[in-house]
């Protein structure tokens, strides 16, 4: 029996994958940046199937945000299991640096973080040998200075797991496959055979990344470079290629020993990006003990044949979210930073309620905006929302954030839905739409994206708004890490304690 994956395995916004396997069990996590709760983790048992069973740090105190901006935070968190735990390691840039969490049930709950002192650089992983020994591998500035930007080295260092502190001496490994090559980043540590290997991303993750290998009998080394480096990048390909940005893999080998490696990759469309960096899947061979990515094509496919049975129940997203009957908030949702939990609360037979919080979008706060991953490129967000509270002071509806600097808001005041791009922090009403009275109010949000370009149009009581060019916001024009997430917002422009109520939200492909 065997199952078919259709990449990318995880749509939208889910970048840096890591993952292992406990027997026929698969865990992968991702980078979450300035959104929280921070790295979903997600589970499967067929490589192609995935639900999430929950977030590792779901709390302040694991995951401080302050005032971080959008694409800073976590970055490239690694999981692992080693003798009934698992270990999660990441980089908090913003508050704390490099640490680990750990779990007895990958669902939670996830512990305290643990700082590791003297852990410089970005992008740990975890590697536990066969005597138990357990490894730190990890990326910082080149140790004899750097001499342009992106000049990293990847380096090794025992860490006394049990206390959580690197011992013995620092060992700078690896610079990369390639001459002068930059940022050699998210490097993960294997022992397969006789060998130990480094894969790692190089090239910067935008259209050069690439993953390379190197491998060498001691841990410490010296690595040897494997020859048909980069083993996977779709660099070479044209700025048209479908797929793009491919790089920062991780392996993982299945029951039936066979080997597979997940990685990120973008999918622009007419040269815009707005789901950002997604989760891909490959198959992976070896020759002469080295990795072979999808022998005989090279490149990413759009579907893997996995020799597993289907997994068949698995919980799926439904993306349809009657708030009035949940007694929970599903762990997909995020909001920016660590905003106050009692901004949202659920009430039976009510909805959801959100305060009317003065912080907007546009700063680098906490504003009460509930957020979703955008997954297609072309999307129908609607969200019923009671009018009766509204005023030109108070006002909710749904927002469309690439940043803080670049979003789009629907924003319904009761008498008025008004639309406002939000282009390098600078506000512009782009349409206004008289309401007629309706409640609840029926809000929708349509963005597509085409030949002639990307746009967004709005559709209240049976109106549909004149579209709006939408294509700064892409990475392309803003910028950074992060892809689009679309979501329900409330704000208001004097401090107060009332909440917007959405009776439900939903999340569809529009086709």
């Amino acid at each position: 029996m065997s199952v078919t994956a259709t990449n990318p395995i995880l749509p939208g916004f889910y970048p840096d994958p890591s993952i292992c396997a406990v027997g026929d069990d698969f865990y992968l996590v991702n980078s979450t940046f300035a959104y929280f709760p921070g790295i979903p983790i997600m589970h499967s048992k067929d490589l192609a199937h995935w639900e999430q069973i929950g977030n590792a740090c779901d709390r302040e105190s694991q995951l401080p945000l302050g005032d971080t901006g959008h694409s800073r935070g976590l970055f490239a968190p690694t999981i692992r299991y080693h003798e009934g735990t698992f270990y999660i390691i990441c980089t908090n840039v913003s508050y704390g640096g490099n640490f680990i969490i750990t779990a007895q049930n990958p669902a939670g709950p996830w512990s305290e973080p643990h700082y590791i002192e003297g852990a410089d650089g970005i992008d740990p992983s975890l590697f536990f040998d066969e005597d138990g020994t357990c490894y730190y591998i990890g990326t910082h500035p080149n140790p004899a200075g750097c001499q342009y930007d992106g000049d990293w080295y990847i380096w090794i260092q025992e860490l006394d797991i049990e206390n959580m502190k690197l011992v013995g001496e620092v060992h700078n490994v690896w610079n990369g496959a390639m001459r002068n090559i930059i940022w050699p980043e998210g490097p993960h540590l294997y022992k397969i055979g006789e060998y130990y290997y480094i894969m790692h991303a190089e090239g910067g993750t935008g259209p050069d990344h690439a993953v390379t290998v190197c491998r060498s009998k001691n841990v410490y080394g010296p690595y040897e470079n494997n020859f048909c480096n980069p083993i996977l990048t779709h660099r070479h390909l044209g700025r048209k290629y479908p797929i793009r940005y491919v790089g920062h893999a991780d392996l993982v080998k299945t029951i039936n020993d066979e080997w597979y490696m997940v990685m990120l990759a973008v999918r622009p469309l007419e040269g815009y990006t707005t789901m950002g960096r997604e989760t891909f899947l490959a198959r992976v061979e070896w020759e002469n003990d080295w990795p072979v990515v999808n022998p005989g094509v090279g490149r990413l496919t759009d579907t893997v044949e996995i020799n597993l049975p289907k997994w068949t129940t698995y919980t799926a997203e439904s993306n349809e979210y009657v708030f009035s009957t949940m007694g929970q908030l599903p762990p997909e949702f995020m909001v920016l930073r660590n905003a106050d939990k009692s901004h949202y609360s659920l009430e039976k037979g009510k909805g959801l309620l959100m305060l009317f919080d003065t912080h907007t979008l546009k700063e680098q706060a906490s504003p009460s905006y509930l957020a979703f991953r955008q997954k297609h490129h072309h999307f129908i967000a609607k969200a019923l929302l009671d009018v009766s509270n509204l005023s030109e002071d108070k006002r909710a509806g749904i927002a469309y954030v690439q940043n803080n600097l670049y979003n789009l808001r629907v924003e319904v005041n009761g008498k008025m839905a008004e639309v406002i791009l939000c282009e390098k922090g600078t506000d512009r009403r782009v349409i206004s739409m008289p309401l007629q009275g309706s409640n609840p109010l029926e809000v929708s949000l349509e963005v597509s994206l085409e030949v002639d370009g990307l746009s967004a149009a709005v559709i209240i009581e049976g109106q549909k708004s004149p579209e709006v060019d939408i294509r700064t916001l892409s990475t392309e024009a803003a910028g950074g890490f992060t892809g689009c997430t679309v979501g329900l917002y409330a704000v208001a422009d004097t401090e107060n304690t009332d909440c917007a109520c959405f009776k439900r939200f939903s999340y569809s492909e529009a086709l």
